[in-house]
């Protein structure tokens, strides 16, 4: 059975350069592992690959709802599962990439047997947090669910929205549900990670690289996508890094100066946590910055079994 390549890494760590450096040598189609991605429309703030890009190297799971629409890790996993086995039927290594280490999870280990998101309950968590903050939901859920409080950010909205929502719906834990899982996990998989050594040149990177999104119109297009779709501040879609904090910028809660600041700040705090659940998997590690990286990637695929 041909392997199915796991390429994960940090945002800002240079892992679709690396991929494609693979796909010149290897035959190699990419998979994207990045839940904003996703989204039609959403191009810039996403780094999604452009035209010419695409036309080279065939990449998959790109641009498959409107922003105005919900994605999950469960369908993320029949996207990605039908994916692999469409690119494996003709002859080709599956290379899946990105950073969405929630998805990786769900494709390696199956789905926790948790209730579907129910929109009410959202809603009023949402009415919620923009009364009392984050934080104080936060506080909340240390209470309803210490193990799952503990590993999350105190800002990271959408997965403690799901933690109360889960505990709401269910009257237990998120913690507790977790561990048991629906469908068994694929055999196929070979895993990486490209990890930064250098924790100054990460951040430097992160802000050139929002500083970039910004100078190619991040603002330009979420004022597009605003008037083209019917969103709000609250879908997934606009809780992406760079577009929640250019919703802001538009709608006046932050100046130009302050908006780079967030989305500096925004990104370092998603690299931070990505670095985290990256630690606790104990993949193989290459350093991300290495002039060498993609040529110690490649080499060791080979010993893994993928040839040219």
């Amino acid at each position: 059975m041909t392997p199915v390549v796991l390429l994960m890494g940090p945002t800002a760590s240079g892992k679709s350069a690396v991929a494609l450096e693979l796909a010149a040598r290897l035959p190699i189609e990419i998979v994207s592992v990045d839940s904003a991605q996703v989204y039609r429309g959403m191009d810039i703030g996403t780094a999604k690959p452009d035209g010419e890009t695409r036309a080279r190297v065939r990449h998959h799971l790109l641009d498959l709802i409107d922003p105005d629409q919900a994605y999950s890790a469960a369908r993320f996993r029949i996207d990605a599962l039908a994916a692999i086995a469409d690119i494996r039927a003709r002859g080709r290594v599956p290379l899946l990439v990105g950073g969405t280490m929630l998805y990786f999870k769900a494709l390696r280990e199956g789905l926790s047997d948790l209730p579907p998101a129910n929109a009410a309950v959202r809603a009023r968590l949402d009415t919620r947090a923009a009364d009392e903050g984050w934080r104080s939901l936060h506080a909340e859920l240390a209470r309803l669910d210490p193990a799952t409080a503990a590993r999350l950010d105190p800002t990271d909205s959408q997965r403690i929205q799901r933690a109360l929502e889960v505990y709401e719906l269910s009257g237990r834990p998120i913690s507790a549900l977790q561990g048991a899982r629906r469908e068994p996990a694929d055999a196929g998989f070979v895993s990486l990670a490209l990890v930064p050594q250098d924790r100054a040149e990460l951040h430097r990177r992160i802000a050139n690289r929002f500083d970039a999104m910004l100078a190619a119109g991040l603002v330009d297009e979420l004022s597009g996508l605003r008037q083209r779709f019917r969103l709000d501040a609250s879908m997934p879609s606009m809780r992406c890094v760079g577009y929640r904090q250019a919703w802001q910028f538009i709608d006046g809660v932050c100046d130009c100066d302050e908006l780079r600041a967030r989305g500096a700040a925004a990104t370092r705090q998603l690299a931070r946590r990505q670095l985290t659940w990256l630690r606790s998997l104990q993949e193989p590690e290459f350093d991300a910055y290495s002039p060498r990286v993609a040529d110690d990637v490649a080499g060791w695929l080979v010993e893994q079994g993928i040839a040219a």
